[in-house]
C-alpha cells in the first residue's frame, strides 16, 4: 500500500511535532513515524530521498526526523569500541609526543597479520603525506617493504627515493635495495641507489668508499631528503636487526651491555633515544641519527607489543614525528610513560579529579629489609627444601639439583628473575630442571652464575638452556654459553620459550614472551634429559613443546614491589589488564571488567585460533595464579576451560591449577595449553622430583 502525501507539516507548526506524518504508517514502527526514518536510514540503507518517497513526505522532513531521534534519544550512535579507542589512543599519542599527526590502526584479534594491517594502514597515510617535489628516503625492513607493496599513486611528479643505507649479504626480501625499488615503482618515482654495503670492514674503508665521487653523488641526494620512512627494530632474536648480517663480525652483547634497546636506520639507541656506541661505529653506510632527525618529516611505521622499548626510545630521541602504529602497541608506549588514556566514554560526566576513596598508598608485606628480599628469599628455600637444592660454590644465585646430575646424560640448566615463585627454583630436581641461576626481582641472573650452573649441571653429553625470551635473559645466557664453550669446552643449546600469545602477532612467534607456558616446556625438556635423549633430540623437543605452548594473561589488580610497596600501576574500579606477562608491567590492552566465563572464553577463542586442535586431540592445561588470586577462582576459570574444550571434543590429559608462575601479588591469572602429541605425552608423564612438582 502506497503512502499518500502528508500536508498537514507544509503549513507550518510547532517544534515539538514532526513537520509533516504519513498517513500509514507499517505496523512493525507502531505509530511513531521517527521510528520508521530511522530503520530505513540506519537499518535498511535507504537514502534520504529514498525514505522520503518511501513515506510519502518530503527530504528535508527525513533529514528533520533523523536530527531529532538522535536528539530525543531514539537513536543511539556508538563507534565500534576498538576503532574508539584507536582514536583516542592517537590523540593521546601525538598529545603527548608534539607529533605531527599518528595513525593507530584499531586491534583485529589477530584476524590479519600486524605486518599487512601496518603496510595498509602505511600506504594510506602516505597517500596523503607525500608531494610532488618531495625526496624520500626509505630505510628497510618487513613493514616498509609492506608499505611500499600496498601503495600506488600516479599524480606525482618530481619525486624522488633515495636508499636510507647501504646494501647487506641478506637472503631476505626486504633489503635496502628492494623497498626503495619498491616505493620508487609505486609512485613513479626516480630511484637513487647507495652502491656500497651497509656495514663495511673498517672505517678507513668507509672513508675511502665516501671519497668515491658516484657515492658522494649518492649521499648528496640523501642529504636533500625532506621526509624519511622508517621502521624501529628491537633487539629481540628474531628482528631484522638479527637477520641482516649486522652481527656477522661483532657481538649484539656490546650493545646490550650498554642499554641499548632499538635501532633506527641501522644505528642503535638507548632506552632515552641517545645513540649507543660500539664496534660499528665508523663501519655504516647510511643514514645517521643527526640527519634523520634534521629531516623535516620522520614517518615511523612500527608495531607489535615487544618493540614498546624501541618505539619509545625513538620518540623520545626526537627522529619520530609522524607515527604509525596498532592500538595494542600505543596502549603499551603510554602505558611506559605513564600516560592514561581517557576514556572517550566517559567525556562530558562531571569527572570532579578526585581520587577514589579506596585509593592505596602503601602495600603492606612481610619484610625486613627490602634491599636483603633476594636473599632472605633464597635462604629460606633452602632451609626449606635443601634435600632438592644445593648451593654451588657457597652461592644461593646458582642452585644445583642434589639427585639431577648425572655422567652421560645431557644437563638443563634453566633461570631467571625472582618474583615469579616457585618459577624457577621449584622446577629443579630429579627429572627435571638439574640446575638454577637466580636473578633479582624481574631481573635476568648475570652469566657468572649461569656459567657454574652450566658446570654443575654438565655430564659430558651437552647442556641445554631453557629460558625465557627476554633481552636479558638471551645477553647473559649467550655469555655464560660461549665462555662454557671457550672455558670448559661444553656444548650449549639454547631453547627460548615464547608461549604469551598476546605479546606478538603470530608471524612474530619467535619474538614472544615466555611466560607461565615455562611449565610445560621446562617438564617435557627435563623428561628428554632425564631419558638419556641426545642433545639433537633434547632441543628439538624442547622447541616441540614451546611451538605448541600457548599462554594468555589477565589482571585485575597490579603487583608492588618490595622496595616501593607501591602498585606498579593503577587499573580502574571496572578495568582489567589482558595479555599481562609477569614482570609487573602492563597488559598489551586494558578493556572493561568482565565475568569468569567471558574472560576465559576471550583467551580460549584466541588460542583456538592457533593451536589448530581437532576433535580427538589432548592437551594439558595450566590455570596459574599470578600470585593474589586464589584457588577459588582458579577453578572456576578451570571450569570454563574443561567446558570449552569438551565442546570440541578435546580432551583434558592432565592439568594443574595454582601458584605455578607468578609476578609477585598480582592480582589475576593466566591460562595455558599444551597441545599434546604422542612424545609430548609420554614425556609430560614422565616421573619427576622436586620441591614443587612431583610427577609419578
Amino acid at each position: 500500500m502506497a503512502p499518500k502525501t502528508s500536508t498537514a507539516g507544509k503549513t507550518g507548526q510547532s517544534a515539538s511535532a514532526p513537520p509533516e506524518a504519513a498517513d500509514v504508517i507499517p505496523l512493525r514502527y507502531g505509530d511513531d513515524p521517527y521510528v520508521w526514518a530511522c530503520w530505513l536510514y540506519y537499518e535498511d540503507g535507504r537514502t534520504q530521498s529514498e525514505i522520503a518517497e518511501i513515506m510519502g513526505i518530503s527530504r528535508a522532513t527525513v533529514n528533520s526526523y533523523l536530527a531529532d531521534a538522535r536528539s530525543r534519544g531514539i537513536v543511539n550512535i556508538s563507534l565500534e569500541p576498538s576503532r574508539l579507542s584507536s582514536i583516542t589512543i592517537a590523540q593521546e599519542l601525538k598529545r603527548h609526543f608534539h607529533l605531527q599527526d599518528c595513525y593507530v590502526v584499531p586491534n583485529d584479534e589477530g584476524k590479519e597479520p600486524l605486518i599487512d594491517r601496518l603496510g595498509k594502514a602505511g600506504a594510506q597515510a602516505l597517500a596523503k603525506l607525500i608531494k610532488s617535489g618531495d625526496t624520500l628516503t626509505i630505510a628497510w625492513g618487513r613493514t616498509t617493504l609492506a608499505i611500499a607493496e600496498n601503495l600506488a599513486m600516479s599524480n606525482l611528479q618530481d619525486v624522488t627515493v633515495v636508499q636510507a643505507t647501504g646494501g647487506t649479504r641478506a637472503s631476505f626480501s626486504y633489503t635496502p635495495e628492494q623497498c626503495a625499488f619498491t616505493l620508487a615503482n609505486a609512485i613513479g618515482a626516480k630511484l637513487i641507489t647507495i652502491t656500497a654495503p651497509a656495514i663495511v670492514s673498517s672505517s678507513t674503508v668507509r672513508a675511502a668508499l665516501l671519497d668515491e665521487a658516484l657515492i658522494g653523488d649518492q649521499f648528496a641526494a640523501l642529504s636533500q631528503s625532506n621526509k624519511a620512512i622508517f621502521g624501529v627494530s628491537s633487539l629481540r632474536p628474531n628482528s631484522t636487526i638479527h637477520t641482516s648480517g649486522f652481527f656477522e663480525s661483532v657481538s649484539i652483547q656490546d650493545y646490550l651491555s650498554k642499554g641499548a634497546v632499538g635501532v633506527v636506520a641501522g644505528r642503535f639507541i638507548d632506552a632515552m633515544g641517545q645513540p649507543v656506541s660500539g664496534p660499528l661505529d665508523g663501519r655504516i653506510i647510511g643514514l645517521s641519527l643527526d640527519k634523520l632527525r634534521s629531516i623535516g618529516m620522520r614517518i615511523a611505521v612500527a608495531g607489535g607489543f615487544d618493540k614498546v622499548p624501541a618505539i619509545l626510545a625513538a620518540l623520545r630521541g626526537g627522529y619520530v614525528n609522524v607515527l604509525i602504529t596498532d592500538a595494542a602497541t600505543g596502549q603499551g608506549i603510554l602505558n611506559a610513560e605513564g600516560v592514561a588514556v581517557p576514556d572517550p566514554r566517559q567525556r562530558g560526566r562531571g569527572d570532579t579529579g578526585a581520587a577514589p576513596n579506596n585509593f592505596r598508598t602503601q602495600i603492606k608485606k612481610f619484610l625486613n629489609n627490602p634491599d636483603n628480599v633476594v636473599e632472605e628469599l633464597l635462604q629460606g628455600i633452602l632451609k626449606a627444601h635443601g634435600n632438592y637444592l644445593a648451593p654451588i660454590n657457597g652461592s644461593s644465585r646458582a642452585l644445583v639439583a642434589r639427585n639431577g646430575p648425572r655422567d652421560g646424560k645431557v644437563g638443563l640448566v634453566i633461570g631467571g628473575g625472582t618474583g615469579h615463585e616457585p618459577c624457577f627454583v621449584g622446577y629443579v630436581g630429579k627429572g627435571l630442571a638439574d640446575a638454577v641461576a637466580v636473578g633479582n626481582i624481574f631481573s635476568s641472573p648475570p652469566p657468572a652464575p649461569i656459567l657454574d650452573c652450566t658446570r654443575a649441571a654438565s655430564g659430558g653429553k651437552g647442556v641445554l638452556y631453557v629460558y625465557g625470551n627476554y633481552a636479558g635473559d638471551v645477553m647473559n645466557f649467550e655469555m655464560a654459553a660461549e665462555m662454557a664453550a671457550e672455558d670448559a669446552q661444553i656444548e650449549v643449546r639454547t631453547v627460548l620459550t615464547t608461549d604469551d600469545i598476546a605479546s606478538s602477532s603470530l608471524e612474530d612467534r619467535e619474538g614472544r614472551r615466555g611466560v607461565a607456558g615455562n611449565f610445560f616446556v621446562f617438564k617435557v625438556a627435563g623428561a628428554a634429559c632425564d631419558r638419556g635423549l641426545s642433545l639433537d633430540e633434547c632441543e628439538a623437543v624442547t622447541r616441540k613443546a614451546n611451538a605448541r605452548t600457548f599462554t594468555i594473561g589477565v589482571a585485575l589488580e597490579p603487583c608492588s614491589l618490595p622496595q616501593t610497596r607501591r602498585h606498579n600501576f593503577e587499573i580502574g574500579p571496572d578495568e582489567m589488564e589482558i595479555g599481562m606477562g609477569i614482570h609487573g608491567e602492563r597488559g598489551v590492552s586494558r578493556d572493561r571488567m568482565m565475568t569468569a566465563d567471558e574472560v576465559t572464553d576471550r583467551i580460549m577463542d584466541r588460542i583456538f585460533a592457533e593451536m589448530n586442535a581437532v576433535s580427538g586431540d589432548r592437551v594439558a592445561v595450566l590455570v596459574n595464579s599470578f600470585g593474589a588470586t586464589p584457588l577459588m577462582e582458579l577453578y572456576i576459570l578451570f571450569r570454563r576451560v574443561e567446558q570449552r574444550l569438551a565442546a570440541k571434543n578435546i580432551h583434558i590429559e592432565a592439568n594443574w591449577i595454582g601458584h605455578y608462575c607468578t609476578s609477585l601479588d598480582m592480582a589475576g591469572a593466566s591460562i595455558s595449553i599444551l597441545h599434546l602429541d604422542a612424545e609430548l605425552n609420554d614425556l609430560l608423564h614422565h616421573p619427576c622430583d622436586t620441591a614443587f612438582l612431583r610427577v609419578g
